[in-house]
């Protein structure tokens, strides 16, 4: 039996811990519970609290997901300059082109219910499809190219919507006006062009094939049903300066930031319209999970399945799409998702089927890289989780997924006293942690926080030699607690400090 998400008030400080499910009687503890995947998400939390801070961005929100399981989520920074409104988990942000996978499954549900096909043309559900077409030798424009974006549509719908101050996105009737003003761009099944045209007409077909508008079908057949209430199919100004984050564009020469105005993205709403959260959009990838494991009713196993395999691949192999959703690689494993880029917002939704993990970023910022904060966090979580579930079902953990030998040299109580954050003499910080059961000093800021741990062996009292990759033993690390209450973290005859009450 399916629940709502519960809230567990014993993480509401740092954590939102919700179920989707009851898990069986041998699961009974939240993986976020689970030792490893608590000190992973300690990682994940300081290396993001200094990359919001020392990234200058304004605000931002992340949230963690294992299976029907919201593990972990969080804000950053704030949701509204002006006000120091601090940002949240429930944070709305516009999540841009991720507003794609919506619109695609609309057009697969509606494919399962026979109303359309993926090789229709476009034209035959739009009557007003009527560009100019130097290559109709080469076939229509049909629903699978819209999809896969390899349709040979321009990119955008012939209305300078990116171009502030005031950002003009056009009304449905204003982009079938311009449509025959427009020209292909390539013949279909020819080229990858990333196209907000095609999704917005692959939206506009959801609509005609469904008989009702397309924020009415997407919320009755796909919104409501997974409980999503903060998700909306524009920008509503019922929100804006309260659950609306502020969007600001990005970074100057000047390193500031500036407000950016209010706009709609209207008629162009099924390719970058949609508002959320990040706890929304954990709903959205557990749904996809139940729907994998053939328990939902809302879309069918194998669509899904299709959905996330490669249907476009460019001849160099760089650039990989499904139906709707994007299809990359990362250190050998695979990834489907979709990000997402608006005026002051930006966004990254990644999922790992194989691993029932997915991981969702928002920000209110320009100039992120959102896209690297959903990976890393995911690189930083995945295994602790992979682990974990090994445990809750009772089978062996992997012998690779372990900790390193000798890890674990002292207990956990002994070196908590040493860690925190240490101010170093020439900028930056090194945050002290534990990690995979030895301390570990991590640099910040950093883009690459699991490649940036220093692993410290336990010697005596407050001596620590740093291990190095072949297990030998450097330098040492001395910690030195002073009568003022400061700890000071020595190496190579130099200081680092740790203010006191930290």
């Amino acid at each position: 039996m399916r629940h709502p998400w519960i809230r567990n008030p014993a993480g509401a400080a740092a954590l939102a811990l919700l179920l989707l499910s009851a898990p069986p009687a041998h699961a009974q503890q939240a993986l976020a519970d689970d030792p490893g995947v608590a000190e992973a998400l300690h990682l994940l939390d300081i290396w993001m609290d200094a990359a919001q801070a020392y990234g200058g961005i304004p605000g931002a929100s992340l949230s963690v997901v294992h299976d029907q399981e919201l593990v972990w989520a969080k804000g950053y920074g704030y949701a509204h300059l002006e006000g120091e409104e601090p940002a949240s988990p429930s944070t709305m942000y516009s999540i841009c082109s991720i507003s794609k996978l919506f619109t695609a499954v609309g057009v697969l549900q509606l494919r399962d219910q026979g109303k359309l096909g993926l090789d229709d043309a476009v034209a035959k559900h739009l009557d007003w499809f009527n560009i100019k077409d130097d290559y109709t030798e080469a076939g229509p424009v049909d629903i699978e190219g819209l999809l896969t974006h390899s349709s040979g549509l321009p990119r955008e719908a012939g209305v300078p919507y990116w171009t502030g101050p005031d950002y003009p996105f056009p009304t449905p009737e204003k982009i079938v006006e311009t449509l025959p003003t427009q020209s292909m761009l390539y013949p279909p099944r020819t080229y990858f062009q990333y196209s907000n045209l095609a999704l917005t007409l692959a939206g506009e077909i959801v609509a005609e094939a469904s008989g009702e508008s397309y924020d009415d079908y997407i919320r009755a057949n796909i919104l409501d049903p997974l409980g999503m209430s903060s998700t909306f199919t524009d920008l509503e100004d019922r929100f804006r300066g309260n659950r609306l984050a502020t969007g600001y564009t990005a970074r100057g020469r000047d390193g500031k930031r500036h407000v950016i105005p209010d706009y709609w993205v209207r008629g162009i709403s099924p390719a970058a319209g949609f508002i959320s959260t990040v706890e929304d959009l954990g709903r959205f990838a557990s749904w996809q999970f139940r729907v994998l494991d053939g328990d939902d009713a809302l879309l069918d196993r194998n669509t899904l399945r299709d959905m996330h395999r490669v249907h476009w691949s460019e001849p160099d192999g760089n650039t990989t799409y499904g139906l709707g959703f994007s299809v990359w690689k990362s250190d050998g494993d695979t990834f489907v998702g979709h990000g997402g880029s608006c005026p002051g917002y930006r966004s990254h939704l990644l999922l790992r089927p194989q691993d029932k993990v997915a991981t969702a970023f928002m920000t209110n910022g320009q100039g992120v890289n959102s896209r690297q904060f959903a990976q890393t966090a995911f690189d930083i979580v995945a295994p602790a989780l992979r682990r974990a579930a090994k445990k809750s079902s009772g089978t062996p953990a992997d012998a690779g997924m372990v900790a390193p030998d000798g890890a674990g040299n002292a207990s956990a109580e002994s070196l908590e006293p040493f860690t925190g954050t240490y101010q170093r003499p020439l900028g930056g910080e090194s945050a002290v942690l534990i990690w995979q059961g030895d301390l570990h000093v991590l640099s910040l800021p950093t883009n690459n926080p699991l490649n940036s741990l220093t692993r410290l062996r336990h010697i005596e009292d407050g001596t620590f030699r740093r291990v190095r990759d072949n297990d030998d033993l450097g330098e040492a690390f001395i910690f030195e607690e002073m009568p003022d209450g400061r700890m000071l973290m020595w190496r190579n005859d130099n200081y680092s400090v740790r203010p006191a009450g930290m």
